[in-house]
């Protein structure tokens, strides 16, 4: 979903050129976005931040907050701070500048489809750190359904870290921490890792900083 037409047309022959993906529509505005989506049911919507009538983050949200919604993975020119956090607090599932290269998209489609989150290379959990911690953290009563390993494993992974990482970090395999943040994600009723992230800063699990 993009304004320009031939930003469209760039996307379109980069993900079709892969085997098993299809393009099933395209929109130049937030409000036709939201009814493409809508009619076609996609897996993930590529949506363009800057769209005129009604900009991504907005159309993001909307299509987010019905039920079986779609993935999305939020395109910008600019990798400002406050871009990504919006995209973050949206509930998008992946943040990637335009002048990434083919391939790096291929791939953030594929992560996002597997039900990870991704964040453009140039991205860095630092930045995420810095802007969630502008409000003081409320603690979630969420949190008491989570076990000490549960518990453990969030703070890895809104400290950024691969489900190989964390593995290495706790001592155990990666199939292992796969279940885990499964659990996590489904005690804590959020999508995916990019939720996670969020609702680990803005309720106190990790702080600004953290590096342990």
């Amino acid at each position: 979903m993009d304004d320009q037409a031939m930003v469209r047309a760039g996307l379109r022959m980069v993900v079709e050129s892969e085997p098993g993906m299809e393009v099933v529509g395209e929109a130049a505005d937030g409000r036709d976005a939201i009814a493409v989506a809508r009619r076609t049911r996609p897996d993930i919507v590529l949506m363009d931040i800057s769209m005129p009538r009604l900009d991504g983050l907005s159309a993001a949200r909307e299509l987010l907050d019905t039920p079986s919604p779609p993935k999305v993975i939020t395109l910008t020119t600019f990798d400002t701070d406050e871009n990504l956090w919006a995209a973050l607090r949206a509930g998008t599932s992946g943040f990637l500048l335009k002048v990434s290269p083919p391939e790096q998209l291929i791939e953030a489609i594929r992560i996002v489809h597997a039900g990870d989150a991704l964040l453009d290379p140039a991205v860095t959990s630092r930045v995420i750190a810095s802007f969630a911690g502008r409000a003081e953290p409320v603690p979630s009563p969420r949190l008491e359904d989570l076990t000490p390993r549960e518990l453990e494993v969030l703070r890895l992974l809104a400290r950024g870290l691969t489900n190989a990482e964390i593995a290495r970090e706790l001592f155990v395999g990666e199939a292992t921490v796969k279940t885990h943040v499964a659990r996590v994600l489904m005690k804590l009723g959020l999508r995916d890792r990019a939720q996670a992230v969020v609702f680990a800063y803005e309720s106190g699990v990790v702080r600004p900083g953290d590096t342990d």
